[in-house]
């Protein structure tokens, strides 16, 4: 039988990144019922080595959860977006990448309700980095804050919102805004949901 390779011996703050590292793909995988022995073999570690550098698996969990859902990489990706670009080509390009991110995450969204209960510390900060993504949003309209009726953070969480619903399919009746792609969900934003005009009305009286 082949023996399972063991890393070379870490600092507990390298072990703890190798473990969280280890466990978000098996969270995505299994949500919060992946087993330590599961984390530990796809670490190369003893199981006991876990609750070395974590009270308990609940806190191992809490920890892979933030780092799969650390927004630092989409606030970058949004502020990295040339400003120059027409409004409507930024804000695909941030679809694109928002949905990217969602996609990977996406079995990850109840596994917080399960953790969150007793962590209001945790369940702030969550909080905290969906209006970081916001603010990197709204940042990216801002340029364009004049041609809008709504704010910039307002249409932010607008596009947010309907990212989040063309991802999460179970979301609404069906989940029918699951098949829309990135300029559809740019256009229904800035466009509304008309595909023509609506003739205007004749003011003349009849005669």
């Amino acid at each position: 039988m082949t023996r399972r390779r063991r890393v070379p011996a870490m600092a507990p703050e390298d072990r703890r990144a190798a473990l969280i590292t280890a466990t978000i793909p098996l969270l995505r995988e299994h949500g919060t019922a992946v087993s330590t022995r599961q984390i530990a073999e796809a670490a190369g570690v003893a199981e006991g080595t876990i609750f070395g550098v974590f009270p308990d698996k609940a806190s191992l969990l809490r920890a892979a959860l933030m780092a799969a859902f650390d927004p630092q990489p989409a606030v970058d990706a949004l502020a990295a977006i040339d400003p120059r670009l027409d409004l409507r080509v930024r804000l695909r390009k941030a679809v694109t990448m928002l949905r990217f991110g969602m996609n990977a995450n996406a079995n990850l969204v109840a596994a917080p309700k399960e953790l969150l209960a007793d962590d209001t510390e945790f369940r702030e900060r969550l909080m905290n980095d969906r209006r970081r993504i916001m603010d990197g949003l709204a940042a990216l309209v801002e340029p364009d804050r004049a041609r809008l009726r709504r704010s910039p953070q307002a249409t932010a969480q607008l596009l947010l919102m309907l990212v989040a619903v063309s991802v999460h399919r179970g979301f609404g009746q069906g989940g029918e805004f699951g098949d829309m792609d990135d300029e559809e969900i740019v256009s229904v934003l800035l466009d509304g949901l008309l595909v023509r005009p609506l003739s205007t009305p004749s003011t003349e009286s009849p005669s």
